[in-house]
């Protein structure tokens, strides 16, 4: 099963590449299109607000056909896309185009979770569901930083080309390795509305949300608060990138650990030290030595904390488990897609050297968050 689970996390890599591979070439983005760094940032907002709004629909649309060939032609509408991108001369079309993968993102990031939980013990959930999270963690490390790296040697158009082809990769490997996998989703489970009642799946998404909104306020224009404030170029911000990914693969690990025994104090301890490295990005931003080792921490730190907030919300029914990753799949996109706008209006009323308080904002509500949950875990027990 392990080695299934691996299967799909390197289609995991490969999408979320895509997603999240234009942080890193956001400024150069700008400045050949002659925009904002905000407007620019729309590239990453509009993907997640796709996700978002039509997740669940999209799900329900395609519920009939067989998993194993849904995860196929999500993985090559992803290549074609990002083809297509690196050969766009107007920001405008690059954003329609931006939007088309973003419809089978949640597809694919539903199936693969829904597997993760299905076939494993109660116990051994968060480790399963770490592993399809390796695949982000992968993208961080990887993906980001080589999209980044590859913008600064040639130029943004070569990273949408080296995205198409990490996600060709993940096509192959799909196709070849991963067995057929039984429809358990939507179409053969009896949905029911009383899933919208349960107060615990509701707490669980508010607190998810707070929790991503606030990790990419500021996280979706790291390279540029690097280049601004930090002062570094794009091969040192390319490496910070990689420090930050390669981190955090101890960190998702880590999280997936200690959220199977301890829900509770990890989401709790998580929150705090994210607030304390923001406030440390804060006070030591313009300082080269001091953030090269902040951004190790950040990294440790941050890749826990979808894993975090996908487990808070799963373990809250045990009902439609497509279904309610689909939810959580388009909740996380809304808070990257509110985050990614919080911090753009945020840089643009006090200025990118204070983007950390738009963060800790949303880190200050989720910790509210936990506790509510809480209350309406220990009251149904």
């Amino acid at each position: 099963m392990n080695k299934n689970l691996y299967v799909l996390a390197l289609g995991v890599f490969g999408i979320t590449t895509t997603e999240f591979g234009v942080i890193g070439v956001l400024p150069e983005i700008a400045s050949t299109f002659r925009i904002s760094i905000e407007k620019a940032g729309w590239l990453l907002s509009i993907f997640a607000m796709i996700v978002a709004v039509f997740g669940p629909f999209m799900l329900f649309l395609l519920s009939s056909f067989r998993r194993k060939n849904l995860l196929i032609v999500s993985l090559l509408i992803f290549v074609a896309a990002n083809i297509l991108s690196a050969y766009i001369s107007n920001f405008h079309m690059l954003l329609i185009v931006r939007m088309l993968p973003a419809f089978f993102h949640p597809v694919y990031w539903s199936i693969a979770l829904s597997v993760a939980g299905q076939n494993s013990d109660p116990q051994e959930k968060s480790k399963a569901v770490s592993i399809i999270f390796s695949g982000l963690t992968l993208a961080t490390v990887l993906g980001v930083p080589l999209a980044t790296f590859m913008c600064d040697l040639f130029s943004w158009r070569s990273s949408f080309l080296l995205t198409a082809f990490i996600n060709g990769i993940a096509l192959i490997g799909v196709w070849i390795y991963l067995p057929s996998i039984q429809n358990t989703g939507i179409s053969s489970n009896k949905f029911s509305m009383k899933v919208f009642r349960n107060k615990q799946l509701w707490s669980g998404l508010f607190l998810a949300f707070f929790i991503i909104t606030a990790m990419y306020s500021t996280y979706g224009y790291m390279a540029e608060f690097l280049r601004s404030v930090t002062r570094m170029d794009g091969e040192q911000i390319s490496i910070m990138l990689f420090l930050f990914g390669t981190a955090g693969i101890a960190g998702n690990k880590i999280a997936g650990k200690y959220m199977s025994k301890f829900p509770f104090q990890t989401t709790f301890v998580f929150l705090i030290l994210l607030s304390g490295i923001h406030l440390l990005i804060g006070y030591y931003g313009s300082h080269f030595v001091p953030m090269v080792l902040i951004v190790g921490c950040w990294g440790l730190v941050h890749s826990g904390g979808f894993l975090i907030s996908n487990i808070n919300v799963t373990s809250s029914t045990l009902d439609a488990s497509e279904f309610i990753n689909s939810i959580f799949t388009s909740c996380g996109n809304f808070a990257v897609t509110a985050g990614t706008l919080l911090g753009g209006a945020w840089i643009a009323n006090y200025g990118i050297e204070h983007i950390i308080w738009s963060s800790i904002t949303g880190l200050a509500l989720a910790v509210m968050m936990v506790f509510i949950k809480k209350k309406y875990t220990e009251t149904k027990l």
